[in-house]
């Protein structure tokens, strides 16, 4: 393997890299150029983008005095190239969101105004419109871990060293996400609850009626949240899994085959390079000429996942051909490049059965969603049980692909098997978050024609795009959460590889798994309760949120009774201001919980620490999948009522289905979606602190 080849492979990731980003420019300028609609539209478009960009500017303010200090801690315990590591990925995490997320408020008027033309119009903007920020969020996650470890090497550090500082890259990544992810979902989920609670139960008046004084914060919300956050949520993941992946390389390959560390190290960057041209093209396949909406958008994932597998086997007979012949094999058993591509193919699996396991669990077509309609019938409580029932039950077959996933890739290429099978499931990410942030323009494309008193025949072609968005948010959900989970267990084998490098003489590294010392069981309580404490404040922070956009409402039907009569105007921006404090307040103390716990334990106790770990994802995982599966369940359960079943609307099963879609909105979009970067914030946290742990 020649130096020119090995640092072509850097070239080559970031060539690709750069496409994701050029594809989101040209995609950008070819929906400005349609048409937004007319004036009321334009008007209440304005609106969203107005409070939207007013919610991220004061988050990122808030996340700029919390980094400030982090970044002064990583120059003291680490070194300066962490440092700057941290920044660069938190700047490109925020980048990805905020860009994103504007495209997506200009794309719904846009999306409205196509629906005129009917359906294939409208999905070919709405899907577009989310592709920018799916590309762009592997892009420039990419571009940032590919360029940063190409100039630390151009600068004199060892492939070793490169990697340890992008794990500050990582880090920064992460520190967004955890922000963005519950911030967003406080804002979204208490506009939502406080619009549905005044205006559909007490005023009865419809959703997205213009009358509410909420309904500009829940659109707002629905992009903060759903794309904003996604996007912050997926690139961290993506990035920190890429850098625990090269570093596990790095050390799992040390020794004898330390001449081919540097194609070890970039191996996962390529694999995410060759998947975003796959992504592309998936991307720009998506369309229909009819109204199959589902169809048309799984088929753009489909092609993108067969081209992706396609092209990781010469990549990896490339890369990897001469490395595995030194210090990597599965118990017994040397390791081939075959073996790594099956364990890529592991992972492109477990991304198709999680989409189609999670779209189970919360379509209208099927059992679990029909069940939670059925019991509505027979009041709010058993719509409840019924809904928790169906989200603790959801979690079975999604643990059980992913203990086969852990089990098949390890028998493969050991634990670095498993590094290469979640960098195969993340590289369809560009693809996935943009079915993710097809959910709000579509949402917002349809409140929009409600409030714009568009024909019906534009509501008739935005609902059915709405329920479709509402499932791809769900299943996407399901995949963020299910990467998750193995990203943490690559950052933890990645965490105690590095321990093996810092410990003491005589320190048992397998104390850390050993059940028997007091110490290890601790650290699982304490990591298990973390979850639930951080699920508790997000979800009381929806409550206390949800209840001052309540009582404004109110107010302002109070004060206002031209509102109802439609002879005045609602005060929106009164409504998004106060959201937007309380939600950037409310986030703050949840979002140190995955950093501070575990520093404080990691200085008392190494083997508490790993046992943390441990705790934070295996209890992550579970309490995630109910959540977001459940609260899923129960949104659609309320649609498929309001669709005809059961009464339909207005009658008493409708009112039941109002309320578990009310308690399930902090599940799915709140709680449950921000445990995902807590569990790796937990995670990455251990690596960094290694330097004070307590042995």
């Amino acid at each position: 393997m020649t130096s020119f080849l090995t640092d072509y492979g850097v070239v080559v990731a970031l060539v690709c890299a750069g496409a994701a980003v050029i594809y989101g420019l040209l995609i950008t300028q070819r929906l400005l150029s349609k048409s937004p609609g007319n004036e009321r539209m334009q008007e209440i478009s304005g609106a969203v983008q107005e409070g939207a960009s007013a919610y991220l500017n004061r988050q990122y303010t808030i996340i700029a005095v919390v980094a400030i200090p982090i970044a002064i801690a990583l120059l003291l315990l680490q070194n300066w190239e962490t440092a700057v590591g941290f920044v660069i990925g938190g700047t490109l995490s925020g980048a990805a969101g905020f860009i994103g997320m504007n495209l997506s408020v200009r794309a719904n008027a846009r999306v409205a105004e196509a629906a005129r033309g009917g359906v294939p119009p409208a999905l070919d903007v709405a899907f577009k419109g989310g592709s920018v920020t799916g590309m762009l969020v592997v892009g420039l996650a990419l571009l940032g871990v590919a360029g940063y470890f190409g100039i630390l090497i151009a600068t004199g550090s060892s492939d070793k060293e490169a990697v340890d500082a992008l794990i500050g890259l990582g880090f920064g990544g992460s520190l967004i996400s955890v922000f963005a992810r519950l911030g967003g979902g406080i804002f979204t989920k208490a506009a939502d609850v406080g619009a549905d609670l005044v205006g559909k139960v007490e005023a009865g008046i419809p959703e997205d009626d213009p009358r509410n004084p909420a309904v500009i914060a829940d659109n707002v919300g629905d992009n903060v949240g759903d794309c904003a956050g996604m996007a912050a949520d997926l690139f961290e993941t993506y990035a920190v899994t890429s850098v625990a992946v090269m570093l596990l390389g790095v050390l799992t390959f040390t020794g004898a085959g330390g001449d081919y560390l540097r194609e070890v190290a970039i191996y996962p960057l390529v694999l995410g390079g060759v998947a975003i041209i796959a992504s592309i093209i998936g991307a720009l396949l998506v369309r229909t000429s009819s109204d199959r909406v589902e169809g048309a958008l799984y088929q753009g994932l489909i092609v993108s996942g067969i081209l992706s597998m396609a092209a990781f086997y010469p990549i990896t007979d490339w890369l990897m051909s001469d490395a595995v012949q030194y210090g990597l094999s599965a118990g017994a058993d040397a390791v081939s490049t075959t073996d790594l591509w099956l364990c890529a193919v592991i992972g492109i699996a477990v991304t198709a059965l999680l989409f189609v396991i999670t779209e189970f669990y919360t379509s209208t077509r099927f059992r679990p969603v029909k069940t939670i309609a059925q019991a509505s019938e027979t009041g709010h409580a058993t719509n409840i049980i019924q809904g928790l029932a169906q989200g603790f039950q959801s979690t079975a077959a999604p643990a059980l692909v992913l203990a086969l996933a852990i089990f098949g890739a390890n028998e493969l290429a050991g634990i670095y098997g498993i590094g290469v099978a979640v960098v195969a499931q993340l590289s369809l990410c560009g693809l996935i978050v943009a079915l993710d942030a097809f959910g709000p323009i579509t949402d917002n494309a349809g409140g929009i024609a409600e409030m714009a008193d568009l024909p019906e025949e534009v509501r008739n072609v935005t609902d059915p795009l709405d329920a479709v968005g509402n499932t791809t948010k769900a299943v996407t959900k399901g995949y963020a959460i299910g990467s998750a989970a193995l990203a943490a267990l690559v950052l933890f084998a990645a965490f105690k590889s590095e321990l093996a490098d810092e410990k003491p003489a005589g320190f048992d590294l397998n104390s850390l798994f050993n059940l028997s010392e007091p110490a290890v069981l601790i650290g699982l309580i304490i990591g298990g309760m973390m979850v639930y404490l951080f699920a508790a404040f997000a979800i009381e922070a929806v409550g206390r949120a949800g209840g001052q956009v309540v009582e404004q409402v109110r107010e302002q039907f109070r004060e206002h009774p031209g509102i109802m009569e439609g002879t005045e105007k609602p005060d929106y921006a009164k409504t998004v201001s106060i959201v937007t404090l309380a939600a950037q307040k409310e986030m703050i103390l949840p979002s140190l919980i995955p950093i501070v716990v575990p520093v404080i334990v990691g200085v008392l106790s190494v083997d508490a620490l790993g046992g943390l770990l441990i705790g934070v994802i295996v209890v992550g995982l579970f309490a995630a999948i109910s959540m977001t599966a459940g609260g899923g369940a129960w949104d659609n359960a309320k649609k498929l009522i309001e669709d005809g079943a059961h009464g339909g609307k207005g009658s008493p099963a409708h009112e039941a289905s109002v309320t578990g879609d009310t308690v399930g909105d902090p599940y799915k979009d709140t709680a449950g979606p921000a445990i995902n970067p807590m569990i790796k914030v937990a995670n990455i946290v251990a690596i960094l602190i290694i330097p004070i742990v307590h042995f």
